[in-house]
């Protein structure tokens, strides 16, 4: 089996798109999912199925939301490796006393390639700063999130993927929960 973990974009945000985690939970079991487990309400959802395909496993859960739910879901999914490179390729990191809490990496549903950082415009966007790595960007936001336009609508608009924003506390718990599953 391989475990999966699906983020879902824009559910239970200001009262739009909601789904309970328990119910989500119940409909995923039901279409074949194993071992179905929710981390907080923004939707991080880590499934075990025989399916190795990321895509193929983030296809069927936004069909299932869909029909379940009634929602049209955006769905990024990432591996075990996506998460470690986050603590291995993060350059914001590197910086000395570096808070944390400004730290946000955007997931993305495809790779990108070496001219998107031109196609992004972060010029624009000082002092907020961004790096991408493949299929993720990782964001250093000098006030925060919610005061930048250096956000997952932007991403999406500028280089034609489908975004998704975790906060630096969230990539860390998910890593750990993560390794909390190997050892069950």
């Amino acid at each position: 089996m391989t475990t999966h973990l699906a983020l879902l974009r824009g559910i239970n945000v200001s009262g739009h798109s909601m789904i309970k985690m328990e119910a989500l939970k119940s409909a995923l079991e039901a279409i074949g999912f194993h071992n179905v487990q929710t981390y907080i309400q923004s939707g991080n959802v880590f499934v075990d199925t025989h399916e190795e395909s990321g895509a193929a496993v983030g296809f069927k859960i936004k069909q299932e939301i869909f029909k379940v739910f009634g929602h049209e879901v955006p769905v990024v999914v990432i591996t075990e490796d996506d998460l470690k490179n986050c603590f291995k390729n993060n350059p914001f990191l590197k910086e000395k006393e570096v808070d944390t809490k400004k730290l946000y990496v955007a997931f993305l549903s495809s790779t990108l390639q070496g001219n998107s950082m031109n196609d992004l415009k972060t010029s624009q966007f000082k002092p907020d700063e961004a790096s991408i790595d493949g299929n993720k960007i990782f964001i250093k936001y000098a006030v925060g999130a919610g005061k930048t336009r250096l956000d997952q609508k932007y991403i999406e608009k500028k280089l034609n993927v489908i975004a998704t924003i975790r906060n630096w506390n969230t990539v860390t718990q998910l890593l750990q929960i993560f390794e909390d599953r190997k050892i069950v």
